[in-house]
């Protein structure tokens, strides 16, 4: 029988136009890693980030040029552009005038609670929502004091703390994360925190580093999170273009089956039998079809004997053979290609649907 997911039902909120929680699909998105204050720059990156399915951007805000900014980028892009902020309430303020859809707020350092007041009011003003956004690494001190260190219950207090005082300013429109450079702390952490409240909850492992350990640390930590029914929205962070963070976030729901955006390729990871240049024909598929929204399983078999058999479930694909191959669906042959031939042909089959 097919796994099945029973996810949490939260509230929802919405950001911009994009619905996040109440059953609502789980989100995509990422953060730009240009300077804000270079417009250009910042806009070209978000518009490639949204041709690969990214449905929230979030910007740095560390001055009021880059505040100020935030105006302009909004004009050139069609995703709800959220506002990141660190220190000084102020730039949280400037930003929400400016037009950004959320304000994300790291507690741990904005400040006392007359500046979160304030923040609170303009985003009453402007209708926009806050997410609370909890760090292993910036919690408060007496915290920290009392659970002897940043553990799974000190983040989750932390988080409540401004939760709480939120909620006390009469502010409902909240968002949470809760993240760890650690894959186990940070699981625990949302398990604890979905535990006590039904607030929609943004899931993702921070500074998880470069491609292979971020992929594979943020594979694991979000999989296991979505897999139990938590989660809302999710970042994939990694130390790359930010594009292999949607494209991963992606992959995540895909293999789970909770949500489908574009193709899936199979491949063998080949072996003694391959006789075509299985590698690049995979990069060469992958790289057509990168911005593709079609839902279709794709297979590449590096051997004839075995390819159609060993990926029967796929909807189309292609083996190779020694200068030749075969063009398959759904594990029955259509017709034999000339091996140069296979990479035109399977594109042309997969976009004619």
């Amino acid at each position: 029988m097919p796994f099945t997911i029973n996810r949490k039902k939260t509230r929802q909120i919405k950001v911009g136009e994009v619905k996040i929680g109440g059953m609502a699909p789980i989100v995509v998105q990422s953060m730009t890693n240009t300077f804000t204050q270079d417009i250009a720059s910042t806009v070209s990156q978000i518009r490639r980030l949204e041709e690969t399915g990214c449905e929230i951007i979030r910007v740095a805000v560390p001055d009021e040029e880059a505040a100020h900014a935030i105006k302009s980028i909004k004009e050139k892009i069609s995703i709800p552009i959220i506002a990141d902020i660190h220190f000084d309430f102020r730039l949280a303020i400037a930003s929400a005038r400016a037009g950004a859809d959320g304000l994300r707020i790291n507690p741990g350092n904005i400040g006392s609670v007359k500046k979160v007041k304030a923040v609170v009011e303009c985003a009453k003003e402007f209708n926009i929502p806050i997410r609370i956004g909890v760090n292993s690494g910036s919690l408060e001190k007496d915290i920290l004091k009392k659970y002897n260190g940043a553990s799974a219950e000190a983040m989750v207090e932390s988080a409540f703390r401004h939760i709480e005082l939120l909620k006390s300013l009469d502010f409902h429109q909240i968002k949470v994360s809760i993240k760890a450079s650690d894959v186990h702390r940070t699981v625990e952490a949302y398990r604890l925190l979905s535990s006590k409240t039904d607030l929609p909850l943004h899931v993702g492992v921070t500074e998880a580093g470069t491609l292979f350990p971020g992929i594979v640390k943020s594979s694991i930590g979000i999989g296991m999170l979505l897999a139990e029914g938590i989660g809302d929205t999710i970042r994939v962070s990694l130390s790359r273009d930010p594009a292999e963070e949607v494209r991963t976030g992606f992959e995540i729901l895909k293999a789970l089956n909770i949500r489908r955006h574009g193709p899936e390729i199979i491949s063998c990871p080949t072996c003694g039998r391959c006789k075509i240049p299985l590698f690049d024909i995979v990069e060469r598929v992958d790289k057509a079809l990168l911005t593709s929204t079609l839902d279709i399983k794709i297979a590449i078999m590096g051997c004839i004997v075995n390819g159609p058999g060993e990926a029967k479930e796929a909807d189309i694909g292609i083996a190779g053979g020694d200068g030749k191959g075969i063009l398959f669906k759904k594990g029955r042959v259509i017709k034999k290609v000339p091996e140069d031939k296979l990479v035109e042909v399977l594109l042309e089959e997969v976009r004619k649907g």
